[in-house]
């Protein structure tokens, strides 16, 4: 047995070091794809399209997609399915989303952008993902999306695909709102 202490030491620092290189490798990899940009997330704040120069010579197709998750029971669509575009030009678009049910149900949007490194040249001055949607039952309601392509877009890309998938993060809404107090009612 003692002649075993070694390799039983062994094994159990290779089986800490495989749990903290588990423990560390989501963050890692999150770190990562923001550096090579190949994760297609966009970012998560407004760009700002001051001082966007157009690139008149160049056209990119914006293709736009969404849908809601399974557990959604939103309607959620583009109001054009592609346009194109001359990089560095502003635009302006909406989803349209429709609850058709009979309760308010809070929302929100995940965006992410193919191929992926592209999404680093994808600029959202305003979106309707940077906020939670709040949409009473049978109503509906447009979402508006404004954007530039990056004129430094590589010459390689000529298609860029937006794709949004629609979450229902009503409970979680709810449990950030502040309790009312019927104190003194």
């Amino acid at each position: 047995m003692a002649q075993n202490k070694p390799l039983i030491g062994k094994l159990i620092l290779i089986a800490l070091a495989m749990f903290g290189f588990g423990f560390a490798l989501v963050p890692l990899y999150d770190v990562f794809c923001d550096l090579t940009g190949i994760n297609g997330k966009t970012a998560a704040v407004a760009a700002t399209g001051d001082n966007a120069i157009i690139d008149t010579s160049r056209v990119i197709t914006i293709e736009f997609l969404a849908r809601p998750n399974k557990d959604m029971p939103w309607v959620f669509a583009p109001e054009v399915q592609s346009m194109t575009v001359h990089p560095g030009e502003i635009h302006i678009m909406n989803y349209l989303a429709e609850n058709p049910t009979g309760r308010m149900i809070v929302g929100q949007a995940v965006p992410s952008v193919s191929p992926g490194q592209a999404a680093l040249y994808f600029n959202k001055i305003e979106c309707f993902c940077f906020s939670q949607q709040q949409l009473a039952g049978g109503k509906n309601m447009l979402m508006p999306l404004q954007f530039y392509v990056d004129p430094a877009l590589p010459a390689q890309f000529n298609t860029i695909t937006l794709n949004y998938t629609l979450y229902d993060v009503t409970q979680a809404w709810a449990a950030q709102q502040p309790q009312q107090n019927n104190i003194g009612e």
